[in-house]
């Protein structure tokens, strides 16, 4: 059985805090925590906002721990919402994430990442746009070919990520402490002056808060490659959103004691703004540090999603070649290599900010179902085993936020929205053609089998020798 062509259990519980940490504080933190200032209007209430953001997040990050602790297997939000509501909704799920939340994310990302590592080298310039892409290509190889090799390679990367990015942040953390030390606390001074209290501008202070600890619920893709999933789950989680909340909420403590809020709200990139004011020549390192955040970022998604394709692939949902392993060195890598395709094409759109605001449209949505799902599952399978259990009435509100989000996001962004629906759209035609078209006839079968064939050939890709069935029907 040690040789038996499956994922294994290698991710530990100090690597599952380091991907969470790492996925979580990606580009936001640094380029452009402004979000909730802006909206809020005062430092006192945006203080406040963080860590009513962050606290959210952690109840849903707990909900998240209780379905991961009962239904142990990688696929996270799409394996709990197939046993909630079937077939359907679960693809909805996979679908969002396949087309928009993982391969936009990265491929924006990779676009950041590659902005700041080229910015010391055109201080005085633009970047130029072919050198921009190149790196981000080049970035987004690396990070997919590493995962395609290793398992523990990819984790360790995230590890030395995570570490990095934090020292980053220990570094603006210190300078501030500096320079509250020394007295400079005039934007300390009468911080709930001008604060914005209705209701719009709360909303939108929450979404940008939300938006800035996304990443939490990316383990639960990883559970069946978890050491002690039931233990080392909730904990993971726990130490993560604890130590991302109090960075969080030190760190914009700290960009204050340097800039005053107009300096952070004229800034795109706050954290370079703040090594121009304090590092003097070696203010060239923070866009390094920038990069290799955002990175953490890219690799984790990589990581994570890939998983999420490989067992949709399994449930049919995606092409069976997808649903294979590497038979050397046991990692899914043609979901890995489709992720790279997806990746590539988003990232020679013009417009890619504006498919960032359709993902949001799409992670509420799917929020919104977790959190029904889960209400609905205590009613369905009172019997299912439940190490880990929350008061029903925590995914019961949660769910009612999340689904607050999506009319908000709908009124905000209705273009956008109306997109993402036309895509939904456009999946559940390819899911009644591939899933539900069970007699095609022979012609177009025989192309289908050709496919799946010349993808195993070209990645030696095999099917999972497991014992497991993860389709319940």
């Amino acid at each position: 059985m040690s040789d038996a062509v499956q994922l294994k259990k290698q991710i530990t519980l100090f690597q599952g805090v380091a991907i969470i940490v790492g996925i979580i504080i990606g580009s936001g933190i640094f380029v452009s925590p402004v979000g909730i200032l802006m909206h809020s209007k005062s430092i006192g209430l945006s203080m406040i906002m963080w860590a009513i953001c962050g606290v959210f997040n952690t109840l849903c990050a707990l909900c998240y721990a209780e379905l991961g602790a009962s239904m142990p297997q990688s696929g996270g939000e799409y394996i709990y919402i197939q046993r909630a509501f079937g077939d359907y909704l679960s693809f909805v799920v996979l679908w969002i994430n396949f087309v928009l939340i993982c391969p936009v994310g990265i491929a924006a990302l990779s676009l950041i990442a590659s902005l700041y590592i080229l910015q010391p080298i055109f201080p005085d310039c633009p970047v130029p746009h072919m050198a921009e892409r190149f790196i981000a290509i080049c970035l987004v190889w690396l990070l997919i070919a590493i995962n395609s090799r290793n398992v523990k390679w990819a984790t360790r990367v995230q590890v030395v990520i995570t570490a990095s990015k934090l020292v980053a942040l220990a570094l603006i953390i210190i300078i501030g402490m500096v320079y509250l030390g020394k007295g400079d606390r005039e934007s300390f001074e009468d911080t709930f002056e001008d604060s914005e209290y209705s209701a719009g501008a709360i909303a939108l202070s929450f979404y940008s808060g939300f938006w800035a600890y996304s990443g939490w619920s990316y383990l639960n893709f990883l559970t069946e490659e978890l050491v002690n999933p039931n233990r080392n789950l909730p904990l993971a989680i726990m130490i993560s959103m604890i130590t991302v909340i109090c960075v969080y909420l030190v760190t914009n403590i700290a960009y204050l004691a340097v800039l005053s809020p107009s300096q952070m709200l004229q800034s795109t990139a706050v954290a370079v703004t703040f090594a121009e004011h304090t590092m003097g020549v070696m203010q060239w390192l923070m866009p390094i540090l920038i990069a290799i955040s955002v990175c953490g970022t890219m690799n984790g998604t990589a990581l994570s999603m890939s998983r999420l394709f490989f067992i949709g692939a399994k449930n049919n949902h995606m092409p069976m070649f997808m649903s294979m392993i590497q038979y050397k060195f046991l990692t899914p890598a043609t979901s890995l290599f489709i992720i790279l395709v997806l990746v590539l094409c988003f990232q020679s759109s013009n417009d890619i900010w504006f498919l960032i605001e359709m993902e949001g449209f799409g992670f509420a949505t799917v929020l919104t179902l977790v959190f029904a799902g889960q209400v609905y599952l205590r009613y369905k399978e009172p019997n299912l085993p439940r190490p880990i259990k929350v008061p029903i009435a925590l995914p019961a509100i949660l769910g009612l936020v999340s689904f607050a989000l999506v009319l908000l996001t709908f009124y905000q962004k209705f273009i956008e929205s109306m997109l993402a629906l036309g895509l939904v759209g456009v999946g559940t035609l390819l899911y009644i053609i591939g899933n539900q078209w069970t007699n095609k006839p022979a012609s177009i079968q025989s192309k289908i089998t050709f496919v799946n064939i010349f993808f195993q050939k070209l990645f030696l890709v095999v099917p999972q020798e497991s014992e497991k069935d993860l389709n319940w029907d």
